[in-house]
């Protein structure tokens, strides 16, 4: 059995050793993580710059290497690169929960899916604290969980996500399958002018809740339960937008239904 482990916090974070260390007891782990934080810079991948790997000493016999490049890029060299393919993908623990549109931004996430992407069963999991995370409850649930998705596979293009609270093992009220809730931010651009008087930019702001209600990953970790959410990449809408037909009009261009398109097809 072999193991993948990334994060988005850096490879000498302390939720990786946790996760690496507890996954040890499936299988052969190995470690390909961020040289350095790399929060909240989603999906991105490296195509204008090389890429380096760099060995590192995590102890307990671990094959761990830093990574010059973003999380899903330490996912792609993990998996398609020289390395043997693992049988499972995780990412963890972050710092830090990911919930509600906080997928969109996490680093964590997007190097599961990316794994996904290519076929590997996934996971990523974080601690719903930034500040002085509590990760033992978070590494040993991550353990029974990869025994639970390896031996029950998710969909493909499917990842479990998973939102640990920051408490003792034994304060932990139980697990529960959510959906994602509405987790925005307050976003505040704060300006600053350098030595020399150039102005610079931060990017800050608090989370405003907008929907915590019975059944999201918000309000599960509310209760001081492990939030299990599966998170898969169609993002299309089912809304019907009123406006197609107008704008179709406009346009003078002839809808999917239409004699015209029916030709195009053959």
């Amino acid at each position: 059995m072999r193991i993948l482990v990334t994060n988005d916090d850096g490879v000498n974070a302390p939720g990786i050793l946790a996760l690496a260390q507890s996954l040890q007891e499936l299988g052969e782990v190995m470690v390909i993580a961020p040289e350095g934080q790399q929060s909240a810079v989603g999906h991105g991948i490296t195509l204008h710059k090389p890429l380096r790997l760099d060995e590192v000493d995590l102890g307990d016999g671990l094959t761990a290497y830093s990574c010059s490049g973003t999380p899903a890029d330490c996912m792609i060299l993990g998996t398609l690169g020289e390395m043997p393919p693992p049988d499972l993908v995780v990412s963890g623990i972050n710092a830090g929960a990911n919930l509600g549109e906080e997928v969109l931004y996490s680093g964590t996430v997007s190097a599961a899916l990316e794994a996904a992407l290519h076929g590997f069963p996934a996971m990523a999991i974080s601690v719903a604290e930034y500040d002085e995370p509590m990760y033992e409850a978070a590494a040993c649930f991550a353990s029974q969980a990869a025994r639970a998705l390896l031996s029950s596979p998710l969909n493909a293009d499917t990842v479990l996500n998973v939102n640990v609270p920051s408490l003792p093992p034994d304060k932990i009220q139980g697990v529960v399958a959510t959906r994602l809730g509405r987790r925005k931010y307050s976003e505040v651009v704060l300006r600053r002018d350098d030595p020399r008087g150039r102005p610079y930019y931060w990017f800050t702001g608090s989370p405003i809740e907008f929907d915590a209600a019975p059944g999201t990953d918000i309000w599960a970790v509310k209760q001081g339960m492990i939030s299990l959410t599966m998170v898969h990449f169609d993002l299309t809408s089912k809304q019907k937008w009123e406006g197609f037909a107008q704008l179709q009009s406009d346009c003078g261009l002839p809808g999917a239904d239409s004699p015209l398109c029916d030709a195009n097809r053959g």
